[in-house]
């Protein structure tokens, strides 16, 4: 069968089907390891994506296993697909719903077991909310005044304050070069924010350590950019696995909450790999920087970008170090510096706990995605940009147990610290 009449009969079979709104619940629904075998197949799940499945985890590339969320009303549609296109495949949770709520049981346990008495280093034993983090950049500038400096940048759709951390050596010295770094694009990656509070651990609190990272740079960064998604997604188990922003939109008599914030840039927007339709979760938006959250990074960008050396963006999950471009496969002129960056990264990683990172460009090595924040970072001046998806784990992916949020983010930090310090070497 060629692609067209491939992609004929996918039409057909998801004509019938309407997009299940995230906040009714998981209980039946199934995720689906599926393997392709030659790039018909790869475009053929892409184009799944952008239909209405929840893809956790998506390759482009033969032999490397996508992840799928399949509702009960999708289920008979999915099954045709995999039958008529032999898509090798493996059934990896039989009941979503079940998985969350027992990971929320968990985790209100947790919260129980390690609370915050008070002012300090925030540990990894348990993910943090809005608020918490939030207090606890604002502690670091208050401990740290010669070297931390918090600032407001901007308000969520729902007025949830965002803030900047501006960390440096103290020495006074104005018009450094600057890597900028945000977490928490997409709610349901509760290990991205826990990763860049890491980094700013090992900036601030371990300062001697890391002190050749800040002689020549400042780091700016904010650790969480989607809060009303990431506060919305802690909040229940119908919830979980929510991705986008949350201002609300009319659709054919519905409302359908948020778009998606990694395709709202306005380079490229609304192409390829995103999606019109405002219950879709690679919803564009109605307009690039439609999200209030999206805007204050664009912001930040033009108002770094005389200075600014590297975006670092940090997502979960796929073990991937990508860099431009995402809404073609051209690659840029300047492709060599980008590569050898994501190359140290990976390199440093896999030899210090043996994960295997695969490196480079989005579209060439994950899938196509216009409108997202790493394009416009690099379109905006930025020498380097860099997506880093971590590791996944537990029963969804997005759900390390909080007994490997360690291990993770030690593990981000290798990679990370690689490659500022390449940066450092070449620029």
């Amino acid at each position: 069968m060629t692609m067209t009449n491939l992609l004929g009969l996918l039409v057909l079979l998801l004509g019938g089907l309407t997009l299940v709104a995230a906040d009714q619940g998981y209980e039946g629904y199934r995720i689906y390891e599926v393997t392709p075998q030659n790039a018909v197949q790869g475009k053929l799940l892409h184009q799944l994506s952008l239909e209405g499945f929840d893809f956790l985890s998506e390759s482009r590339l033969p032999g490397r296993p996508s992840r799928v969320i399949v509702s009960p009303a999708q289920l008979e549609t999915f099954e045709t697909v995999l039958r008529g296109q032999q898509l090798a495949h493996t059934l990896v949770n039989d009941n979503l719903g079940a998985s969350i709520a027992e990971e929320f049981a968990l985790r209100q346990l947790q919260r129980r077991l390690s609370p915050i008495t008070g002012k300090g280093r925030l540990s990894t034993e348990r993910y943090y909310t809005h608020e918490e983090i939030i207090n606890y950049i604002d502690d670091l500038a208050d401990r740290f005044p010669r070297r931390v400096f918090v600032k407001t940048v901007g308000w969520s759709f729902e007025r949830r304050v965002l803030k900047t951390i501006t960390i440096t050596n103290g020495d006074g010295r104005s018009g450094k070069k600057v890597i900028f770094m945000d977490g928490g694009f997409h709610a349901r990656e509760w290990i991205s924010p826990a990763a860049v509070l890491y980094v700013i651990d090992q900036l601030v609190e371990q300062f001697e350590q890391n002190a050749d990272l800040l002689e020549d740079y400042d780091w700016v960064i904010i650790p969480l950019v989607n809060a009303d998604g990431y506060e919305h997604s802690q909040s229940s188990t119908l919830s979980r696995m929510w991705r986008k922003t949350r201002q609300p939109y009319t659709y054919a008599g519905q409302t359908c909450y948020g778009a998606d914030p990694n395709r709202n840039f306005g380079f490229h927007w609304n192409e390829e790999g995103a999606s019109s339709n405002p219950c879709a979760d690679t919803y564009a938006g109605p307009t690039p920087f439609s999200e209030p959250e999206t805007i204050v990074v664009r912001d930040l960008m033009h108002s770094l970008a005389d200075r600014g050396v590297m975006y670092l963006t940090i997502h979960s999950y796929g073990n991937y170090i990508l860099y431009p471009w995402g809404w073609t496969s051209d690659l840029p002129d300047t492709w060599e510096d980008l590569d050898a960056v994501a190359r140290t990264g990976a390199e440093a990683i896999e030899a210090a706990t043996g994960t295997v990172y695969t490196y480079g460009s989005s579209t060439n090595v994950l899938y196509i995605a216009a409108g997202a924040s790493d394009d416009y970072g690099f379109y905006a001046g930025f020498n380097i940009s860099i997506t880093m998806e971590l590791t996944g784990a537990g029963s969804i992916g997005f759900n390390p147990p909080v007994t490997r949020i360690d291990e993770f983010v030690t593990e981000t930090w290798i990679g990370i610290r690689a490659m500022a310090e390449k940066l450092i070497e070449i620029y």
